[in-house]
């Protein structure tokens, strides 16, 4: 359904740049379109524009897009610049999905590198766990702790690792998507995620961007400030970012300026740099917030890119460390066990 959504504004801007009348532009993206409950949409939105409605109107009956959103088109039609909004909506969804790429792509190494070491893990200790707990129980030494506790795991894994094994791996499953995507808990995850370095850094610089370039581009259009932090609210993931952005159109509703919002919000430094602050302030008084918040987004869009190559080499050695860790204490519970059966034989010799 989001694909389709924006496939639809994708190409609804273009048809209708190009001269094609609202409903021409309709029914020419509806054949494309893969959901069905979208293409109704779309034919619902049609039936209403033959029935004298306005486009903002039809959208905003079959809540198809938010209020934002909505608001965009309805001052485009207003003021003679459909095309160019739609086409500024199509700018801004390809932003947004840029931005969260962004940390997918970043992560999906660190992911890839623990899910293999996890699998890897669970092998060794069903498959070969087993076999050596067999042999070292049948040796009369003392063994070291590390290797009694490697006996007993291979021992039970041998009798009982055609269910502890699935369960292990659905209760991790479960434990991933309770910590970084189920709603009420996932600022669990958001929270971990803050705490790592790089990846801070990371969301950070993609959360200013955001804000520099939605805030800054719906400001431009004429779109209420509130309206626009609105947007923002619904557009950012991250609990920290959208308890500030609530905070900051409630402030903003009161009639505050965006100076006296900052200065009441505790320990905002840690979302939002000092200067960054001061250049949004400067730019609220010379009347050239717009251009002072795309700048923004800009700088911090050029920063995106640097600290996505270097997040690897940044978290390599954490990655490196855990998986020394697992290496090491597997090595040390097969590895003291022989030496102490070497010791017996020059003893005994």
């Amino acid at each position: 359904m989001t694909q389709d959504r924006n496939y639809f504004i994708e190409n609804l801007s273009l048809l209708v740049a190009s001269g094609m009348s609202m409903l021409e532009a309709l029914q020419a993206v509806m054949p494309d379109i893969h959901s069905r409950r979208m293409r109704h949409l779309i034919g619902q939105i049609r039936n209403s524009i033959e029935s004298g409605s306005t486009l903002w109107r039809a959208l905003d009956d079959v809540h198809l897009f938010s209020a934002a959103t909505i608001s965009l088109v309805r001052i485009g039609e207003t003021s003679g610049q459909l095309s160019e909004n739609l086409r500024m909506i199509n700018l801004q969804q390809q932003k947004e999905r840029a931005f969260r790429s962004k940390i997918s792509s970043a992560m999906m190494y660190p992911v890839f590198v623990l899910l293999l070491t996890v699998v890897i893990g669970i092998g060794v200790a069903w498959f070969i766990l087993p076999k050596l707990a067999l042999v070292f129980s049948q040796l009369r030494l003392d063994l070291p702790l590390i290797t009694k506790l490697l006996i007993s795991l291979g021992l039970f894994l041998g009798e009982h690792g055609t269910v502890v094994v699935p369960l292990t791996v659905l209760a991790i499953c479960a434990l991933a998507y309770f910590i970084f995507y189920y709603p009420k808990t996932k600022v669990v995850g958001q929270t971990l995620l803050f705490a790592l370095p790089g990846i801070k850094q990371l969301i950070q610089e993609v959360e200013l961007a955001r804000f520099g370039y939605l805030l800054g581009t719906l400001l431009q259009a004429g779109l209420p400030v509130t309206q626009a932090i609105a947007a923002l609210t619904q557009a950012t993931l991250a609990s920290r970012y959208k308890k500030f952005y609530d905070y900051l159109e409630q402030s903003i509703a009161d009639g505050n300026s965006f100076k006296k919002s900052f200065a009441h919000y505790a320990k905002l430094n840690r979302l939002m740099p000092t200067p960054i602050q001061q250049l949004i302030i400067v730019g609220e008084k010379s009347g050239n917030l717009p251009e002072t918040l795309l700048a923004i987004s800009q700088s911090f869009e050029a920063k995106t890119e640097l600290t996505t190559k270097n997040l690897t080499v940044i978290l390599e050695p954490i990655l490196l460390v855990i998986v020394w860790l697992g290496v090491v204490a597997v090595a040390l519970a097969v590895i003291l066990p022989i030496y102490s059966l070497i010791g017996s034989f020059n003893a005994d010799a």
